[in-house]
């Protein structure tokens, strides 16, 4: 009887919000079970951190330096790897202080700072071991994962969405938010994945898929500005929760630009 393939999902620096999305599968998550055999998944049970597997995912940003060593081990026992959400795509929402004194930060969040290990700038996971896909969101999304997981075992390259949030929009018919009510939104900088989850609640998209194929992120940037955000509301807007991609952070450059000129 051949066997299933073997699959674990990793934690780095992150809020387990990534894992919850699997864990939201529901029955098609027990229906996965029947497929593969999850040997490493401490959300939901398993535990095998260094277990040989077809496939590991990883979520979260790299902070410590045990996080380096941890994930040299599951990149060297896994066929793929795959980095999933924001943190482990773009360092995510702890890459803030990549922009900032770190070292302040340790010591007004704790009383002894020195016995806390941290590294001075948090990285995404291809900054310390090879990436073969990178699925981005905040959460990332169900349903992406499910497609990339069954092509990566059918030996075939995962299609990963490219087309910009404002384009899911138009799909589903809705209004466009910053058209309609001034709303700053990231959509056109932005790449899809989500359906356009946002804006089809009526609030503008904030960019946790990170950016689109071509994204002009200084053209978004004036029209920002023309909305009404201070420039550092802009450069906030790039540098929030998709963590670090060069593009928005040559966004936020622009921003900068802006204000001294």
């Amino acid at each position: 009887m051949r066997a299933k393939p073997r699959v674990a999902v990793h934690k780095l620096t992150s809020c387990d919000g990534c894992q919850l999305a699997f864990l939201n599968l529901g029955e098609r998550l027990l229906a996965l079970a029947d497929r593969v055999e999850l040997v490493h998944f401490a959300e939901a049970g398993p535990v095998s951190p260094e277990a040989e597997v077809d496939v590991a995912f990883v979520e979260g940003g790299v902070s410590t330096p045990e996080e380096i060593e941890r994930l040299r081990v599951v990149r060297g026992r896994a066929r793929f790897l795959v980095a999933i959400g924001a943190c482990a795509v773009a360092g995510g929402v702890q890459a803030l202080r990549n922009h900032a004194d770190g070292r302040q930060w340790l010591a007004a969040v704790y009383p002894q700072p020195a016995h806390v290990r941290a590294l001075d700038t948090v990285a995404p996971v291809a900054a310390h071991a090879k990436v073969d896909l990178a699925l981005s969101g905040c959460p990332v999304d169900k349903r992406e994962v499910l497609a990339a997981l069954a092509s990566l075992l059918l030996g075939a390259t995962p299609a990963v969405a490219q087309d910009k949030v404002c384009l899911e929009c138009k799909r589903r018919g809705l209004v466009c938010v910053t058209v309609a009510h001034g709303l700053p939104c990231m959509g056109p900088v932005t790449r899809g994945g989500c359906g356009a989850l946002c804006p089809s609640l009526g609030r503008d998209c904030y960019g946790c898929f990170g950016p689109a194929d071509l994204p002009n992120g200084a053209a978004l940037a004036r029209c920002s500005a023309a909305l009404g955000l201070a420039p550092e509301a802009v450069r906030r807007r790039f540098l929030s929760v998709a963590g670090a991609p060069a593009a928005f952070v040559a966004a936020a450059g622009a921003a900068e630009e802006g204000e001294r000129g």
